[in-house]
Protein backbone atom coordinates (compact mmCIF):
# COMPACT_ATOMS: atom_id res chain seq x y z
CA UNK A 1 0.00 0.00 0.00
CA UNK A 2 1.16 3.87 -0.54
CA UNK A 3 2.71 5.25 3.02
CA UNK A 4 0.39 8.21 3.34
CA UNK A 5 -2.46 8.34 6.20
CA UNK A 6 -5.19 10.49 5.28
CA UNK A 7 -8.08 12.11 7.29
CA UNK A 8 -11.57 13.48 6.29
CA UNK A 9 -12.75 15.78 8.43
CA UNK A 10 -16.09 17.21 8.28
CA UNK A 11 -17.08 20.77 8.03
CA UNK A 12 -20.16 20.51 11.20
CA UNK A 13 -21.40 23.70 10.32
CA UNK A 14 -22.57 22.68 6.91
CA UNK A 15 -25.94 21.55 6.77
CA UNK A 16 -26.30 17.76 5.57
CA UNK A 17 -27.95 17.56 2.14
CA UNK A 18 -31.17 15.54 2.25
CA UNK A 19 -29.94 11.71 0.93
CA UNK A 20 -32.10 12.14 -1.91
CA UNK A 21 -30.42 15.15 -2.92
CA UNK A 22 -26.88 13.75 -1.93
CA UNK A 23 -27.23 11.08 -4.12
CA UNK A 24 -28.05 12.88 -7.45
CA UNK A 25 -23.75 13.19 -7.74
CA UNK A 26 -23.14 9.32 -7.45
CA UNK A 27 -26.27 8.68 -9.56
CA UNK A 28 -24.78 11.61 -11.98
CA UNK A 29 -21.12 9.54 -12.07
CA UNK A 30 -22.59 5.75 -12.43
CA UNK A 31 -24.61 7.68 -15.63
CA UNK A 32 -21.40 9.19 -17.13
CA UNK A 33 -19.47 6.38 -16.50
CA UNK A 34 -21.74 3.79 -18.21
CA UNK A 35 -22.02 6.17 -21.04
CA UNK A 36 -18.41 6.31 -21.37
CA UNK A 37 -17.62 2.34 -21.18
CA UNK A 38 -20.58 2.24 -23.62
CA UNK A 39 -18.14 4.93 -26.06
CA UNK A 40 -14.68 4.21 -25.49
CA UNK A 41 -14.23 0.28 -24.01
CA UNK A 42 -11.22 -0.60 -23.01
CA UNK A 43 -10.09 3.00 -23.58
CA UNK A 44 -12.37 4.86 -20.87
CA UNK A 45 -9.48 5.20 -18.53
CA UNK A 46 -7.35 7.17 -21.38
CA UNK A 47 -9.66 10.55 -20.84
CA UNK A 48 -13.04 9.42 -20.35
CA UNK A 49 -13.34 8.48 -17.30
CA UNK A 50 -11.65 11.33 -15.77
CA UNK A 51 -14.12 13.84 -17.47
CA UNK A 52 -16.96 11.98 -16.33
CA UNK A 53 -15.37 12.29 -12.64
CA UNK A 54 -14.99 16.01 -13.42
CA UNK A 55 -18.54 16.59 -14.47
CA UNK A 56 -20.02 14.57 -11.58
CA UNK A 57 -17.82 16.61 -8.99
CA UNK A 58 -19.08 20.17 -10.54
CA UNK A 59 -22.64 18.28 -9.85
CA UNK A 60 -22.14 18.15 -6.53
CA UNK A 61 -20.24 21.40 -5.78
CA UNK A 62 -23.23 22.80 -8.30
CA UNK A 63 -25.83 21.63 -5.37
CA UNK A 64 -23.63 22.52 -2.63
CA UNK A 65 -22.94 25.86 -3.44
CA UNK A 66 -26.46 27.13 -4.91
CA UNK A 67 -28.77 24.44 -2.96
CA UNK A 68 -27.25 24.32 1.21
CA UNK A 69 -24.92 27.51 0.48
CA UNK A 70 -21.98 25.87 1.03
CA UNK A 71 -18.78 28.32 0.31
CA UNK A 72 -16.14 27.36 -2.24
CA UNK A 73 -13.41 28.41 0.34
CA UNK A 74 -14.58 25.12 2.16
CA UNK A 75 -14.71 22.98 -0.89
CA UNK A 76 -11.01 24.41 -2.21
CA UNK A 77 -9.87 24.00 1.29
CA UNK A 78 -11.11 19.88 0.94
CA UNK A 79 -9.75 19.47 -2.28
CA UNK A 80 -5.97 20.73 -1.25
CA UNK A 81 -5.95 18.85 1.35
CA UNK A 82 -7.25 15.51 0.17
CA UNK A 83 -4.79 15.97 -3.50
CA UNK A 84 -1.99 17.41 -1.48
CA UNK A 85 -2.40 14.10 0.73
CA UNK A 86 -1.76 12.02 -2.23
CA UNK A 87 1.44 13.41 -3.51
CA UNK A 88 3.68 10.38 -2.07
CA UNK A 89 1.27 8.04 -4.03
CA UNK A 90 1.91 10.17 -7.06
CA UNK A 91 5.44 10.00 -6.93
CA UNK A 92 5.35 6.57 -5.70
CA UNK A 93 3.29 5.55 -8.91
CA UNK A 94 6.21 6.93 -11.20
CA UNK A 95 8.50 4.98 -9.30
CA UNK A 96 6.73 1.97 -9.85
CA UNK A 97 6.92 2.82 -13.99
CA UNK A 98 10.51 2.91 -13.53
CA UNK A 99 11.03 -0.07 -11.47
CA UNK A 100 8.40 -2.28 -13.66
CA UNK A 101 10.51 -1.02 -16.86
CA UNK A 102 13.85 -1.63 -15.21
CA UNK A 103 13.16 -5.22 -13.64
CA UNK A 104 11.68 -6.18 -17.23
CA UNK A 105 14.76 -4.46 -19.37
CA UNK A 106 17.55 -5.06 -16.27
CA UNK A 107 16.59 -8.81 -17.20
CA UNK A 108 15.41 -9.59 -14.04
CA UNK A 109 11.83 -10.39 -14.57
CA UNK A 110 12.83 -12.48 -17.93
CA UNK A 111 15.37 -14.63 -15.32
CA UNK A 112 12.49 -15.50 -13.20
CA UNK A 113 9.84 -16.51 -15.93
CA UNK A 114 12.69 -18.44 -17.49
CA UNK A 115 13.87 -20.11 -14.03
CA UNK A 116 9.81 -19.92 -12.91
CA UNK A 117 8.13 -21.68 -15.43
CA UNK A 118 10.81 -25.19 -15.32
CA UNK A 119 10.20 -25.31 -11.26
CA UNK A 120 6.47 -24.45 -11.64
CA UNK A 121 3.62 -26.61 -12.43
CA UNK A 122 0.44 -25.20 -14.69
CA UNK A 123 -2.00 -26.84 -12.14
CA UNK A 124 -0.60 -25.65 -8.88
CA UNK A 125 0.63 -22.34 -9.89
CA UNK A 126 -2.49 -20.43 -9.26
CA UNK A 127 -1.91 -21.28 -5.42
CA UNK A 128 1.39 -20.99 -5.84
CA UNK A 129 1.20 -17.22 -6.77
CA UNK A 130 -1.42 -16.21 -4.34
CA UNK A 131 0.94 -17.85 -1.35
CA UNK A 132 4.31 -16.38 -2.53
CA UNK A 133 2.23 -13.02 -3.03
CA UNK A 134 0.89 -13.28 0.40
CA UNK A 135 4.21 -14.00 1.77
CA UNK A 136 6.58 -11.28 0.84
CA UNK A 137 3.28 -9.17 1.34
CA UNK A 138 3.30 -9.95 4.90
CA UNK A 139 7.30 -9.48 5.01
CA UNK A 140 6.97 -6.01 3.61
CA UNK A 141 3.68 -4.88 4.69
CA UNK A 142 3.06 -3.37 0.87
CA UNK A 143 0.45 -4.67 -1.60
CA UNK A 144 1.75 -2.30 -3.81
CA UNK A 145 5.66 -3.48 -3.61
CA UNK A 146 4.80 -6.73 -4.09
CA UNK A 147 2.09 -6.89 -6.54
CA UNK A 148 4.80 -4.06 -8.73
CA UNK A 149 7.94 -6.48 -8.27
CA UNK A 150 6.97 -10.19 -7.95
CA UNK A 151 3.78 -10.02 -8.78
CA UNK A 152 4.96 -9.02 -12.13
CA UNK A 153 7.18 -11.66 -12.50
CA UNK A 154 4.52 -14.20 -11.51
CA UNK A 155 2.01 -12.93 -14.42
CA UNK A 156 4.90 -12.82 -17.23
CA UNK A 157 5.32 -17.02 -15.93
CA UNK A 158 1.61 -17.66 -15.88
CA UNK A 159 0.97 -16.28 -19.06
CA UNK A 160 4.14 -18.50 -20.50
CA UNK A 161 2.30 -21.45 -18.86
CA UNK A 162 -0.54 -20.78 -20.58
CA UNK A 163 -2.66 -19.38 -17.24
CA UNK A 164 -5.17 -16.82 -18.47
CA UNK A 165 -4.06 -13.32 -17.48
CA UNK A 166 -6.97 -12.38 -15.88
CA UNK A 167 -6.77 -15.35 -13.79
CA UNK A 168 -3.28 -15.07 -12.61
CA UNK A 169 -3.95 -11.35 -11.52
CA UNK A 170 -6.65 -12.63 -9.26
CA UNK A 171 -4.51 -14.79 -7.38
CA UNK A 172 -1.88 -12.67 -7.25
CA UNK A 173 -3.83 -9.70 -6.08
CA UNK A 174 -5.50 -12.23 -3.49
CA UNK A 175 -2.34 -12.98 -2.11
CA UNK A 176 -0.72 -9.54 -1.95
CA UNK A 177 -3.90 -8.52 -0.02
CA UNK A 178 -4.31 -11.12 2.73
CA UNK A 179 -0.68 -10.21 3.29
CA UNK A 180 -0.66 -6.67 3.67
CA UNK A 181 -4.07 -6.70 5.70
CA UNK A 182 -2.21 -9.03 7.79
CA UNK A 183 1.19 -7.46 8.39
CA UNK A 184 1.62 -5.32 11.31
CA UNK A 185 3.75 -2.99 8.99
CA UNK A 186 1.26 -2.07 6.29
CA UNK A 187 -0.05 1.29 6.77
CA UNK A 188 -3.50 0.50 6.20
CA UNK A 189 -3.51 -2.24 9.17
CA UNK A 190 -1.90 0.30 11.35
CA UNK A 191 -4.42 2.99 10.35
CA UNK A 192 -7.44 0.99 10.82
CA UNK A 193 -6.86 -0.55 14.64
CA UNK A 194 -5.42 3.20 15.53
CA UNK A 195 -8.37 5.22 14.35
CA UNK A 196 -10.44 2.52 16.46
CA UNK A 197 -8.21 3.03 19.30
CA UNK A 198 -7.04 -0.95 19.44
CA UNK A 199 -3.36 -2.29 19.64
CA UNK A 200 -2.54 -3.06 16.35
CA UNK A 201 -1.80 -6.63 17.28
CA UNK A 202 -5.03 -7.29 18.70
CA UNK A 203 -6.22 -6.25 15.40
CA UNK A 204 -4.56 -8.68 13.39
CA UNK A 205 -5.22 -11.26 16.30
CA UNK A 206 -8.81 -10.51 15.91
CA UNK A 207 -9.05 -10.59 11.85
CA UNK A 208 -7.63 -14.06 11.79
CA UNK A 209 -11.24 -14.99 11.95
CA UNK A 210 -12.15 -13.45 9.26
CA UNK A 211 -9.41 -13.21 7.08
CA UNK A 212 -7.74 -17.05 7.40
CA UNK A 213 -11.26 -18.60 6.25
CA UNK A 214 -11.47 -16.09 3.30
CA UNK A 215 -8.30 -17.01 1.94
CA UNK A 216 -8.27 -20.74 2.29
CA UNK A 217 -11.74 -20.60 0.06
CA UNK A 218 -9.69 -18.59 -2.61
CA UNK A 219 -6.89 -20.65 -2.40
CA UNK A 220 -9.41 -23.73 -2.83
CA UNK A 221 -10.72 -21.88 -5.84
CA UNK A 222 -7.45 -21.31 -7.20
CA UNK A 223 -6.66 -24.86 -6.57
CA UNK A 224 -10.20 -26.70 -8.12
CA UNK A 225 -9.33 -24.37 -11.53
CA UNK A 226 -5.50 -25.19 -11.66
CA UNK A 227 -6.50 -28.82 -11.37
CA UNK A 228 -9.24 -28.61 -14.19
CA UNK A 229 -6.76 -27.16 -16.17
CA UNK A 230 -6.26 -23.54 -16.41
CA UNK A 231 -3.36 -23.86 -18.29
CA UNK A 232 -3.12 -23.88 -22.15
CA UNK A 233 -1.30 -26.92 -23.19
CA UNK A 234 -0.92 -25.47 -26.30
CA UNK A 235 1.62 -23.24 -24.76
CA UNK A 236 5.68 -24.46 -25.68
CA UNK A 237 6.95 -23.92 -22.84
CA UNK A 238 10.90 -24.54 -24.19
CA UNK A 239 9.90 -22.34 -26.83
CA UNK A 240 9.11 -19.29 -24.40
CA UNK A 241 12.15 -20.26 -22.66
CA UNK A 242 14.59 -20.30 -25.68
CA UNK A 243 13.49 -16.92 -26.82
CA UNK A 244 14.14 -15.07 -23.76
CA UNK A 245 17.15 -17.01 -23.64
CA UNK A 246 18.04 -15.78 -26.79
CA UNK A 247 17.38 -12.07 -26.52
CA UNK A 248 18.26 -11.59 -22.78
CA UNK A 249 21.41 -12.59 -20.73
CA UNK A 250 19.69 -14.83 -18.60
CA UNK A 251 21.82 -15.02 -15.20
CA UNK A 252 21.28 -15.48 -11.64
CA UNK A 253 23.51 -12.63 -11.00
CA UNK A 254 19.87 -10.40 -12.35
CA UNK A 255 18.20 -12.40 -8.97
CA UNK A 256 20.34 -9.86 -7.04
CA UNK A 257 17.75 -7.29 -7.71
CA UNK A 258 15.23 -8.72 -5.96
CA UNK A 259 17.28 -10.23 -2.81
CA UNK A 260 18.46 -6.60 -2.41
CA UNK A 261 15.14 -5.24 -2.73
CA UNK A 262 13.82 -8.16 0.03
CA UNK A 263 16.70 -7.03 2.79
CA UNK A 264 15.75 -3.66 2.13
CA UNK A 265 11.79 -4.59 2.71
CA UNK A 266 13.39 -6.88 5.93
CA UNK A 267 14.80 -3.71 7.36
CA UNK A 268 11.77 -1.58 6.85
CA UNK A 269 13.06 1.08 4.52
CA UNK A 270 10.27 3.54 3.32
CA UNK A 271 8.40 2.27 -0.12
CA UNK A 272 9.65 5.09 -2.12
CA UNK A 273 12.99 4.82 -1.22
CA UNK A 274 12.97 0.77 -1.79
CA UNK A 275 11.17 1.28 -5.48
CA UNK A 276 13.38 3.63 -6.20
CA UNK A 277 16.53 1.93 -5.08
CA UNK A 278 15.61 -1.41 -6.91
CA UNK A 279 14.32 0.58 -9.65
CA UNK A 280 18.44 1.78 -10.14
CA UNK A 281 19.96 -1.38 -9.64
CA UNK A 282 17.77 -2.69 -12.63
CA UNK A 283 19.41 -0.31 -14.50
CA UNK A 284 22.92 -1.00 -13.21
CA UNK A 285 21.92 -4.70 -14.31
CA UNK A 286 20.31 -3.69 -17.83
CA UNK A 287 23.71 -1.90 -18.29
CA UNK A 288 26.18 -4.34 -17.27
CA UNK A 289 24.39 -8.09 -18.14
CA UNK A 290 21.86 -6.41 -21.29
CA UNK A 291 23.67 -4.09 -23.51
CA UNK A 292 22.40 -5.51 -26.52
CA UNK A 293 18.87 -4.63 -25.70
CA UNK A 294 19.48 -1.10 -24.41
CA UNK A 295 20.98 -0.39 -27.97
CA UNK A 296 18.02 -2.21 -29.43
CA UNK A 297 15.53 0.59 -27.33
CA UNK A 298 17.66 3.74 -28.30
CA UNK A 299 17.28 2.89 -32.11
CA UNK A 300 20.27 4.43 -33.25
CA UNK A 301 21.96 2.08 -34.90
CA UNK A 302 25.08 2.64 -33.43
CA UNK A 303 26.74 1.26 -30.14
CA UNK A 304 28.42 3.27 -27.46
CA UNK A 305 28.28 4.65 -24.03
CA UNK A 306 25.63 7.31 -25.10
CA UNK A 307 23.64 4.94 -26.87
CA UNK A 308 23.79 2.79 -23.55
CA UNK A 309 22.61 6.20 -21.57
CA UNK A 310 19.63 7.03 -24.19
CA UNK A 311 18.34 2.94 -24.23
CA UNK A 312 18.30 2.79 -20.52
CA UNK A 313 16.89 6.39 -19.49
CA UNK A 314 13.81 5.94 -22.14
CA UNK A 315 13.08 2.32 -20.57
CA UNK A 316 13.00 4.30 -17.23
CA UNK A 317 10.58 7.18 -18.65
CA UNK A 318 9.02 5.66 -21.54
CA UNK A 319 7.58 2.86 -23.76
CA UNK A 320 9.91 0.16 -24.90
CA UNK A 321 9.64 -2.68 -27.61
CA UNK A 322 12.20 -5.62 -27.84
CA UNK A 323 11.80 -8.15 -30.53
CA UNK A 324 12.46 -11.44 -30.42
CA UNK A 325 11.01 -13.06 -33.05
CA UNK A 326 7.62 -14.23 -30.69
CA UNK A 327 4.52 -11.85 -30.57
CA UNK A 328 3.07 -12.76 -27.57
CA UNK A 329 6.67 -12.58 -26.23
CA UNK A 330 7.01 -9.72 -27.72
CA UNK A 331 3.84 -8.16 -26.10
CA UNK A 332 4.93 -9.66 -22.64
CA UNK A 333 8.60 -7.83 -22.51
CA UNK A 334 7.27 -4.38 -23.74
CA UNK A 335 7.33 -2.27 -21.05
CA UNK A 336 5.78 2.01 -20.31
CA UNK A 337 8.11 3.28 -17.72
CA UNK A 338 7.10 6.56 -16.13
CA UNK A 339 5.19 7.50 -18.84
CA UNK A 340 3.01 4.49 -18.69
CA UNK A 341 1.84 5.40 -14.78
CA UNK A 342 0.37 9.17 -16.31
CA UNK A 343 -3.37 8.34 -17.29
CA UNK A 344 -3.37 6.41 -13.60
CA UNK A 345 -2.07 9.84 -12.00
CA UNK A 346 -4.49 11.91 -13.88
CA UNK A 347 -7.53 9.73 -12.84
CA UNK A 348 -6.39 9.24 -9.48
CA UNK A 349 -6.53 13.35 -8.97
CA UNK A 350 -10.07 13.63 -10.65
CA UNK A 351 -11.29 10.89 -8.30
CA UNK A 352 -10.09 12.78 -5.05
CA UNK A 353 -11.72 16.21 -6.59
CA UNK A 354 -14.93 13.37 -6.61
CA UNK A 355 -14.30 12.34 -3.16
CA UNK A 356 -13.12 15.54 -1.47
CA UNK A 357 -16.65 17.71 -2.67
CA UNK A 358 -19.10 14.89 -1.44
CA UNK A 359 -16.94 14.78 1.84
CA UNK A 360 -17.07 18.76 1.97
CA UNK A 361 -20.64 18.85 0.83
CA UNK A 362 -21.39 16.10 3.85
CA UNK A 363 -23.56 13.95 0.52
CA UNK A 364 -21.39 11.00 2.32
CA UNK A 365 -21.94 11.90 5.61
CA UNK A 366 -26.10 12.08 4.29
CA UNK A 367 -26.10 9.22 3.01
CA UNK A 368 -24.42 6.55 5.37
CA UNK A 369 -26.56 8.46 7.99
CA UNK A 370 -29.35 6.49 6.45
CA UNK A 371 -27.76 3.46 6.45
CA UNK A 372 -27.26 3.41 10.48
CA UNK A 373 -30.97 4.31 10.92
CA UNK A 374 -31.85 0.96 9.24
CA UNK A 375 -29.59 -1.14 11.79
CA UNK A 376 -31.25 -3.74 13.77
CA UNK A 377 -28.74 -6.33 14.89
CA UNK A 378 -25.13 -7.00 15.54
CA UNK A 379 -25.31 -8.44 11.97
CA UNK A 380 -26.97 -5.66 10.27
CA UNK A 381 -24.62 -3.26 12.19
CA UNK A 382 -21.23 -5.30 10.58
CA UNK A 383 -23.31 -5.54 7.53
CA UNK A 384 -23.80 -1.96 7.47
CA UNK A 385 -20.20 -1.31 8.30
CA UNK A 386 -18.92 -3.34 5.09
CA UNK A 387 -21.24 -2.09 2.87
CA UNK A 388 -20.15 1.08 3.89
CA UNK A 389 -16.61 0.11 3.25
CA UNK A 390 -17.10 -0.87 -0.50
CA UNK A 391 -19.50 1.97 -0.86
CA UNK A 392 -16.74 4.71 0.14
CA UNK A 393 -14.14 2.73 -1.81
CA UNK A 394 -16.65 3.86 -4.99
CA UNK A 395 -17.57 7.43 -3.78
CA UNK A 396 -14.25 8.71 -2.59
CA UNK A 397 -12.11 6.56 -4.41
CA UNK A 398 -9.31 5.83 -1.61
CA UNK A 399 -8.91 2.96 0.60
CA UNK A 400 -7.26 6.06 3.35
CA UNK A 401 -10.33 7.61 3.24
CA UNK A 402 -12.75 5.13 3.24
CA UNK A 403 -11.30 3.88 6.28
CA UNK A 404 -11.56 7.11 8.41
CA UNK A 405 -14.83 7.89 7.20
CA UNK A 406 -16.45 4.34 8.10
CA UNK A 407 -14.97 4.36 11.21
CA UNK A 408 -15.93 7.71 12.04
CA UNK A 409 -19.38 7.22 10.66
CA UNK A 410 -19.76 4.02 13.28
CA UNK A 411 -18.23 4.51 15.95
CA UNK A 412 -20.66 5.56 18.13
CA UNK A 413 -23.12 3.00 16.89
CA UNK A 414 -20.72 0.09 18.14
CA UNK A 415 -20.16 1.99 21.58
CA UNK A 416 -24.18 2.38 21.96
CA UNK A 417 -24.57 -1.43 21.42
CA UNK A 418 -21.88 -1.89 23.92
CA UNK A 419 -19.50 -3.82 20.95
CA UNK A 420 -15.55 -4.00 21.18
CA UNK A 421 -14.09 -1.36 19.19
CA UNK A 422 -11.54 -4.50 17.55
CA UNK A 423 -14.57 -5.31 15.75
CA UNK A 424 -15.06 -2.00 14.04
CA UNK A 425 -11.74 -2.19 13.14
CA UNK A 426 -11.85 -5.78 11.64
CA UNK A 427 -14.99 -4.95 9.53
CA UNK A 428 -13.30 -1.66 8.18
CA UNK A 429 -10.47 -4.02 7.30
CA UNK A 430 -12.49 -6.65 6.00
CA UNK A 431 -14.09 -4.50 3.33
CA UNK A 432 -12.94 -1.38 3.05
CA UNK A 433 -8.87 -2.49 2.24
CA UNK A 434 -9.08 -5.33 0.17
CA UNK A 435 -12.04 -3.94 -1.58
CA UNK A 436 -10.52 -1.19 -2.95
CA UNK A 437 -8.75 -2.61 -5.57
CA UNK A 438 -11.74 -3.23 -7.24
CA UNK A 439 -12.99 -0.15 -8.06
CA UNK A 440 -11.47 1.18 -11.41
CA UNK A 441 -11.35 4.64 -10.64
CA UNK A 442 -9.88 4.14 -7.03
CA UNK A 443 -6.51 4.19 -5.99
CA UNK A 444 -5.43 0.98 -5.61
CA UNK A 445 -7.69 -0.41 -8.49
CA UNK A 446 -6.38 1.64 -11.12
CA UNK A 447 -3.08 0.93 -9.90
CA UNK A 448 -2.71 -2.49 -10.53
CA UNK A 449 -4.49 -2.20 -13.38
CA UNK A 450 -1.41 -0.18 -14.62
CA UNK A 451 0.92 -2.51 -13.01
CA UNK A 452 -0.30 -5.85 -14.27
CA UNK A 453 -1.79 -4.35 -17.52
CA UNK A 454 -5.12 -6.46 -16.53
CA UNK A 455 -7.74 -3.85 -16.74
CA UNK A 456 -9.74 -4.20 -13.13
CA UNK A 457 -12.95 -5.10 -14.42
CA UNK A 458 -11.16 -8.19 -16.11
CA UNK A 459 -9.74 -9.42 -12.89
CA UNK A 460 -12.13 -8.46 -10.30
CA UNK A 461 -14.22 -11.44 -10.74
CA UNK A 462 -10.98 -13.80 -9.68
CA UNK A 463 -10.21 -11.50 -7.12
CA UNK A 464 -11.61 -14.63 -4.71
CA UNK A 465 -10.38 -13.46 -1.42
CA UNK A 466 -10.82 -9.96 -1.65
CA UNK A 467 -14.46 -10.83 -3.03
CA UNK A 468 -15.01 -13.26 0.11
CA UNK A 469 -13.40 -11.23 2.90
CA UNK A 470 -16.31 -8.35 3.66
CA UNK A 471 -18.90 -11.60 3.01
CA UNK A 472 -17.18 -13.59 5.31
CA UNK A 473 -16.86 -10.76 8.19
CA UNK A 474 -20.70 -10.54 7.93
CA UNK A 475 -21.18 -14.45 8.53
CA UNK A 476 -18.97 -14.31 11.08
CA UNK A 477 -20.91 -11.66 12.91
CA UNK A 478 -23.97 -13.68 12.18
CA UNK A 479 -22.64 -16.81 13.90
CA UNK A 480 -21.47 -14.06 16.60
CA UNK A 481 -17.77 -16.09 16.68
CA UNK A 482 -15.38 -14.85 18.77
CA UNK A 483 -17.87 -11.71 19.23
CA UNK A 484 -18.21 -10.09 22.87
CA UNK A 485 -19.77 -6.92 24.09
CA UNK A 486 -17.08 -4.65 26.21
CA UNK A 487 -19.50 -2.29 27.99
CA UNK A 488 -23.16 -2.82 28.28
CA UNK A 489 -25.03 -1.20 25.91
CA UNK A 490 -26.15 2.74 25.81
CA UNK A 491 -29.94 3.49 25.46
CA UNK A 492 -32.27 1.06 24.44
Amino acid sequence: MTENLQTAPHEKNTKIPHPLIAFIPIASLIVLLALILTIFHTDSLSGGSQVALIFASAICVAIAMFRYKVKWKKIEGQIEKTVGDISITLILLLEVGMLSGAWMIGGVVPTMIYYGVQILSPKFFLVCASVICAIVSLLSGSSWTTIATIGVALLGIGQALGISLPWTAGAIISGAYFGDKLSPLSDTTILASSSNGVDIFEHIKYMLYTTIPSFVIALLIFLVAGLMGSGDSAVDVEQFSNGLAAKFNITPWTLLVPVITGVLIARRVPSLITIFLSGVLAGVSALVFQPEVLHEIAGKGYEGSMSLIEGLATTFFGPTAVDTGDASLNQLVSTRGMAGMLNTIWLIICAMLFGSVMVASRMVESITRVILRMVRSRTSLVGATAGTGVFMNIVTGDQFISIVLTADMYRQAYKHKGYEPRLLSRTCEDAATVTSVLVPWNTCGMTQASVLGVATLAYLPFCFFNIISPIMSVVVAATGWKIKKSVPPQGN
